[in-house]
């Protein structure tokens, strides 16, 4: 029985090019260790802290580094763990099994072409796609006209931040807040085929 892999991928900054490779579940959690671009001028970075991994993310849209902490059953077990630009909203790394991540990866190649056009044609604006925008919080006043949005601390009262390519949900009693992606047409049809949306909570 071989041992089970775990896919990861993000944008080099420097070079422009997807880095995508695979780990085992044994290499990811022996130790510290890197994923370098083969350009050689950035690399992804694992840290291993007391039952958590710190990662940190060479950022594509912000020049800078991003370091997020996720438990490290998550790191090694969840189908799709993705890292976003603070900033931005949009996604800098993907961890988890193959399919999941090269669809992940694919959507966040098309979201860098937008970026690199629009820079191009001096056409960027205050949406990475204006029309998925639109649409996505049509999408949410229409679920939340139903009913359809509250926290798992219970709470129905919340409030929208929308950003550059991501709308956030927060939740107006304990802060919690949920990311939805408005970055490309796959992101609206994913949240299109939904009923209601939960904000996951914070633990009192």
């Amino acid at each position: 029985m071989s041992e089970a892999t775990r896919s990861i991928g993000y944008i080099c900054p420097v070079c422009g090019q997807a880095v995508v490779a695979q780990r085992t579940a044994f290499q990811l959690a022996a130790g510290d260790s890197a994923l370098p671009c083969p350009c050689g001028k950035s690399e992804l970075r694992f840290t291993q802290l007391d039952g958590r991994c710190e990662v940190t993310v060479p950022c594509l849209f912000c020049a800078r580094d991003h370091t997020a902490v996720c438990a490290s059953h998550a790191l090694l077990h969840q189908k799709l763990l993705a890292l976003s630009c603070p900033a931005s909203g949009l996604g800098i790394c993907c961890i988890g099994e193959e399919g999941p991540v090269f669809h992940a990866m694919e959507q966040l190649e098309r979201a860098v072409d937008k970026l690199r056009l629009d820079g191009q044609t001096g056409a960027r604006g205050a949406f990475l796609d204006g029309v998925v925008m639109e649409e996505t919080l049509a999408e949410l006043r229409d679920i939340a006209a139903r009913g359809g949005i509250s926290c798992a601390c219970g709470s129905t009262d919340y409030g929208v931040k929308v950003g550059f390519s991501a709308v956030d949900l927060m939740c107006a009693r304990c802060g919690a807040a949920l990311r939805l992606s408005a970055a490309t047409p796959d992101d609206l049809a994913a949240l299109c085929a939904r009923d209601s949306l939960t904000i996951p909570g914070k633990k009192a």
